[in-house]
């Protein structure tokens, strides 16, 4: 079996932790819009508009990050903000 290069075994240390890090903020997003979500079918509708606000923070740090694509959470975010004007 080859030897790997020093730098490859770094590389793949890095990108576990990535990894690792990128599956926290994404079950992490998952639960808060299924709150949010939660929230709408029980038409508590005031309580979803100030749990929006975390729903959008967490949507653009996702997206700074890189973990998911820019366009995704603006597409999530008109969506999400579309239902609740529905809703109310």
């Amino acid at each position: 079996m080859a030897t790997r290069r020093r730098s490859s075994v770094k590389k793949m240390r890095v990108d576990k932790r990535k990894h690792l890090r990128n599956l926290k903020v994404k079950q992490q997003l998952k639960k808060t819009l299924k709150k949010f979500q939660a929230l709408l079918t029980a038409k508590n509708i005031t309580e979803a508009k100030t749990f929006l606000k975390q729903v959008f923070k967490q949507l653009d740090k996702a997206a700074k990050k890189k973990i998911i694509h820019p366009n995704t959470a603006n597409r999530k975010k008109s969506r999400l903000s579309a239902r609740l004007h529905k809703s109310a």
